[in-house]
């Protein structure tokens, strides 16, 4: 079993800046790309930003700029470091991986459990 568990939300004034962290553990044998996908109230689940495992990215057009998202392979981890934060930008931040599991071989997508970002004065 794999599981994500993410840290670093909390409550930040528009302008300031936040770092979300995820670590994946669990029976990994390789962890592919991962990702950051946000949901706010009454909204579908977006994705912000992801990273393949050879460190190419891709972002949303409303975080480009702002958010940059980076990788540890060694550690399985994953990092959102956000800047310029935005009203907008407030919702629950989620992540997920493709993993390869040492036990089966398999390739199997995660979540984690999310963590609250609110940007207001």
């Amino acid at each position: 079993q794999v599981q994500l568990v993410e840290s670093g939300g909390g409550l930040v004034q528009p302008g300031g800046s936040l770092r979300l962290s995820c670590a994946a553990s669990g029976t990994i044998f390789q962890t592919y790309a991962m990702a950051w996908y946000r949901q706010a109230p009454g909204k579908q689940r977006e994705l912000v930003a992801r990273i393949t495992h050879y460190d190419g990215t891709d972002y949303a057009g409303s975080v480009k700029g702002r958010f940059t998202i980076s990788r540890d392979n060694a550690k399985n981890t994953v990092s959102l470091q956000m800047n310029l934060l935005k009203p907008e930008d407030t919702a629950v931040y989620y992540c997920n991986a493709d993993v390869r599991e040492r036990t089966t071989m398999k390739t199997n997508n995660y979540w984690g459990q999310g963590t609250q970002v609110t940007v207001s004065s």
